[in-house]
């Protein structure tokens, strides 16, 4: 019943994105088409929708390698950001389903348990560093996560010491609130201001409604002693709208201007020299380095504090989201085709080589190849040197509709149409409405 409803759900999602034209084959190309070779079907296919929009390009090129050398097809196609789950309903609804997709974690698998195969079986299980990497129950294993990564808030050195100012400055919330709104007193001498605009249209809100919603989660949840909850307290809500304060009083933009500002724009404004600071992850490493870019030396992340804990031994926010699920309802040739194709991904020196060098990932496989991401390095240095990573908390937030109802309240507070207050609402009752929701 569970999955007859599942697909009912789809093919309906799939016919509303098509009437809207947006399914996700507008936005990217097949990776395994431009050979030219002709495989048998009974070598099977892939076909991987995959959720980071960064890593597009660069994931159509490892598709092409593997192409080229097995002559099985892989399909790469990138949902556009901030509606992976959507796309995937209405892609799961047709008949030439995804292989190969991704879950956020144990709230994501909830919806797409069903369509999971068993991976306990599988090489590329053995080929990780750690079981905490799997998804699993029991003895099932669900997903894998391919890749570990960071965020906090990218710094331009330069222009921070054009300030006045070092990252050592900045070992806490009041530190950091300092040297900020010092900018912003002196920004028009000093050409330039503290925060990159905080956008909250969908490429850009996912920073606020789940990165940096993920600090209170993770503070409370020390506290407790826990790793999920039905019901969160917001006993850090406080800190939150101080941190959110922050950023949107000492900004590009005003506060009345963020729901139409995207993520392009909050990395245009860093590129440009024209905020110190940009809050996102380890992900952006090859967009805000290269050619006509920035430097190493140009660069820093530092943790994202928000006045709680022990501030001076805080480190980056460091997990991962990204987990591998094989669809146990495609073709058994299909299976077999993608099991092959992600075991190559983390075991090949192709693979291995694009996921380290193009893509910047620390991937938890033994072939794993060192990363020569400036911000995987930093934090494997704070971590080296004692520091303790803020856990990826955000997967155990209810439900998608949980991030979009908070995303619209911070939107709204910014903009001066609704108080903290709603967003308190937003976080606290909703959590315990959605959760109920999802779990009955």
């Amino acid at each position: 019943m569970k999955k007859a409803l599942a697909l009912v759900l789809a093919g309906v999602m799939a016919l509303s994105l098509a009437a809207c034209g947006s399914t996700p084959s507008s936005t990217a190309t097949s990776g395994g088409d431009s050979t030219g070779t002709s495989t048998p079907a009974a070598a099977g296919k892939v076909y991987y929708l995959n959720f980071k929009p960064e890593q597009d390009e660069d994931w159509q090129n490892l598709a092409k390698v593997y192409t080229e050398q097995t002559g099985v097809p892989v399909e790469v196609v990138t949902a556009a950001s901030g509606t992976y789950e959507t796309t995937l309903m209405a892609e799961m609804g047709k008949s030439d389903a995804p292989t190969l997709f991704q879950v956020n974690g144990p709230v994501g698998l909830a919806n797409w348990k069903d369509y999971c195969y068993d991976l306990a079986g599988s090489d590329i299980y053995s080929q990780l560093t750690s079981d905490t990497y799997a998804l699993k129950e029991g003895d099932v294993v669900y997903g894998i996560g391919y890749v570990i990564e960071s965020y906090g808030i990218i710094t331009n050195k330069t222009l921070l010491a054009e300030a006045g100012y070092t990252v050592e400055d900045i070992q806490s919330f009041e530190d950091l609130k300092a040297v900020a709104e010092d900018i912003t007193a002196r920004k028009d001498e000093l050409g330039f201001s503290a925060f990159t605009s905080a956008g909250m249209d969908s490429s850009s809100d996912w920073r606020f409604k789940t990165h940096l919603a993920n600090l209170p989660i993770y503070f409370e949840y020390q506290d407790e002693g826990i790793t999920s909850t039905d019901a969160i307290k917001g006993t850090y809500l406080d800190n939150y709208k101080n941190i959110w304060d922050l950023y949107i009083n000492n900004a590009t933009c005003e506060p009345t201007e963020l729901a139409a500002k995207t993520a392009d724009d909050s990395l245009n404004e860093f590129l440009a020299g024209e905020a110190v600071f940009y809050q996102n992850g380890s992900w952006e490493y090859g967009n805000v380095t290269g050619e006509g870019k920035f430097t190493d030396d140009d660069l820093a992340m530092i943790p994202i504090y928000i006045g709680v804990g022990d501030e001076a031994n805080q480190g980056l926010c460091t997990g991962t989201e990204n987990y591998w699920c094989v669809n146990n309802m495609a073709s058994e040739e299909d299976i077999q085709a993608t099991l092959d194709f992600i075991n190559w991904c983390v075991t090949s020196e192709e693979g291995t080589t694009a996921m380290a060098t193009d893509m910047g990932f620390v991937i938890p496989f033994k072939a794993a190849q060192e990363s020569a991401n400036l911000f995987v390095k930093t934090d494997a240095e704070m971590t080296a040197a004692g520091k303790t990573p803020v856990s990826w908390n955000f997967t155990t937030m209810p439900s998608e509709e949980w991030k979009n109802v908070l995303g619209t309240a911070l939107t709204a507070y910014a903009a001066g149409t609704g108080s903290w207050d709603d967003v308190v609402t937003a976080f606290v009752d909703n959590w315990a409405a959605e959760y109920q929701l999802a779990n009955g």
